[in-house]
């Protein structure tokens, strides 16, 4: 039931990788499982957001109004400093994947290239946070 929670957990955009990973493996579970299943948790929600972007553009766009919010600023700051693998990269850990992809979509990045960089990106930030909380390094709480 733990590793499902760690599935779910990482496919919702504001819980992502950073926070399900460590919280997974601090709670004992099997660091390879959770790092697994954290990673496809978050492709099983990025994969369709890539894939249906111009439909949820269209649904997002009669829901609310075009408001500018931190996130996206940042954003789109990322994206005019390092481009789409920049932002992407940087995505998990400043504003979220699910986020970054949107909004790199949204800037002209082509869904192919959104993909190939999420994946990178999200599996990579995945072995990251495994690996330095099996190791017993915090990455919460600043050293005292």
């Amino acid at each position: 039931m733990e590793y499902l929670l760690v599935f779910i957990g990482a496919a919702i955009p504001w819980l992502e990788i950073a926070l399900v990973i460590p919280l997974g493996i601090i709670r004992g579970l099997q660091p390879i499982v959770v790092i697994i299943l954290a990673f496809i948790g978050n492709m099983f929600t990025i994969i369709p957001l890539i894939i249906g972007y111009d439909k949820f553009k269209q649904w997002l766009n009669k829901r609310q109004e075009q408001k500018s919010s931190k996130r996206t600023e940042r954003a789109k700051s990322l994206w005019n400093k390092y481009g789409l693998p920049g932002m992407i990269l940087l995505g998990p850990i400043l504003i979220g994947s699910h986020i970054a992809a949107f909004i790199g979509m949204t800037l002209g990045a082509t869904k192919k290239a959104t993909l190939v960089w999420s994946t990178v990106s999200i599996g990579g930030w995945s072995l990251i946070f495994g690996l330095l909380t099996a190791l017993g390094i915090d990455i919460f709480v600043p050293n005292e």
